[in-house]
């Protein structure tokens, strides 16, 4: 089934906002699936993460030679050991979140992943990305062909989609997925107050709740409309969460925050996109002093750390499940503008209670002898070693419990890191 971008982005509606309490015969079958289960959150680095200076190959002298301005020194990163084949790794030095985190056996690293051919296009790579699918990149998105397996009725607020546009990879046949950039302002804009507001409550649930016959486009905004008045009171509860710890004052940490307010107050929801921009590091990237990317590292560090922290404080860190990934990594060597343009080969990273932490994969040798067969390219990029869609499948198997051949439209099995 082809998607167009227009479509799914209009389609995976509730991204309007409501601010009326939902009527209580609207909320007894949302509110009897909001029991606790495992929760994914899928944290999107958009923009192209430049992997060899999240993890950095310290002791490749070619990382050095060819990043003369922006390579993180050796003696700056935070070393977390070696991979399978004795090469040692460090974390950026503003990582030290995830250093916490990996040290707890919690954070898995899974080097050079990607696909073959990579496209080095934003919109393109999100989309496959999105889809699990370079062949089909307007197709469904892999999360949304989940959601779209859930026994009926489906709770509306089964997803969270923490952007103010679906994502490809919740956009979804059946399920409408609610964007909610703050839970502060989830709300229908009223001119009203008092009864008259009431009034217009009661007027959207009547309008909405009435027989659409054979009129399939209506039946499915009134769905809509009914399904965003039902999430309300839920994402309400949300704002009145107390964390167990002070978050960081950035957007990052702010979205993270609701997701654990949501998890925590048990209101449903089993899946959660979160996204972070400003990767596309082609200037001014810096190194461990200074400089944009280490801006960018300090965010989701600590950010990403409070997250864990604060759930593992509530007995909640072995229901939740982190996935990190960008749309692919960056070029081997720095530009003339200190800083890297659009590889291939990326890092994931998966965070949680349930996770077994450690390096998966090998790193690349950085030689750029076009005979090198970790590279490619010309030896300008690093190599995939790791089908993504990998480490989707052990995901949906091992983690939502699904069937990830029949949601992937393959068996991508054989090459799953065990991560959990």
């Amino acid at each position: 089934m082809k998607v167009t971008r227009r479509e799914f982005i209009r389609d995976g509606v509730a991204a309007f906002t409501v601010s009326f309490a939902a009527p209580a015969f609207l909320s007894d079958i949302a509110l009897a699936q909001g029991v606790r289960s495992r929760n994914i959150v899928v944290l999107y680095l958009a923009g192209g993460n430049d992997a060899l200076s999240t993890v950095v190959p310290y002791q490749d002298p070619f990382y050095y030679s060819r990043r003369p301005a922006i390579a993180v020194p050796a003696g700056q990163v935070l070393q977390i050991g070696s991979d399978s084949s004795g090469k040692a790794l460090g974390l950026h030095p503003r990582l030290t979140g995830l250093q916490t985190i990996f040290n707890e056996g919690r954070l898995a690293i899974v080097q050079r992943t990607g696909y073959a051919n990579s496209t080095r296009s934003h919109f393109l790579g999100t989309d496959i990305y999105g889809t699990a699918d370079p062949n089909a990149p307007t197709s469904l998105g892999w999360l949304g062909r989940y959601l779209d397996t859930l026994p009926s009725p489906v709770d509306p607020l089964v997803a969270w989609n923490a952007t103010r546009e679906t994502p490809r990879a919740l956009a979804s046949r059946t399920v409408a997925i609610p964007a909610i950039p703050d839970s502060r302002t989830y709300s229908l804009s009223s001119p009203n107050a008092g009864a008259e507001a009431l009034n217009e409550r009661t007027a959207a649930t009547s309008m909405s709740s009435r027989a659409t016959g054979d009129r399939p486009h209506l039946a499915f905004v009134n769905g809509t409309v009914q399904g965003a008045l039902t999430t309300l009171d839920r994402v309400a509860q949300v704002n009145a969460y107390n964390p167990s710890l002070a978050y960081p004052n950035n957007g990052l940490a702010l979205a993270l925050r609701a997701v654990a307010g949501s998890i925590v107050r048990g209101i449903g929801t089993r899946v959660f996109w979160v996204q972070t921009g400003g990767f596309d590091t082609h200037s001014g990237q810096g190194n461990a002093g200074g400089g944009a990317y280490a801006t960018l590292m300090s965010t989701v560090g600590d950010s990403v750390l409070a997250f864990y922290t604060d759930l593992r404080n509530q007995g909640l860190l072995n229901d939740t499940l982190v996935l990190q990934f960008s749309e692919f990594g960056r070029r081997i060597g720095e530009n003339g503008s200190q800083g890297t343009d659009h590889g291939a080969g990326g890092v994931m990273m998966a965070i949680g209670g349930a996770v077994r932490g450690g390096i998966y994969g090998t790193v690349a040798s950085l030689d750029p002898n076009p005979a090198n067969p970790t590279l490619e390219n010309n030896g300008g990029d690093v190599r995939y070693q790791t089908d993504f869609r990998s480490v989707y499948a052990r995901v949906l198997d091992g983690w939502l419990g699904t069937d990830s051949v029949s949601i992937l439209g393959a068996d991508f099995r054989g090459g799953a890191p065990a991560i959990i």
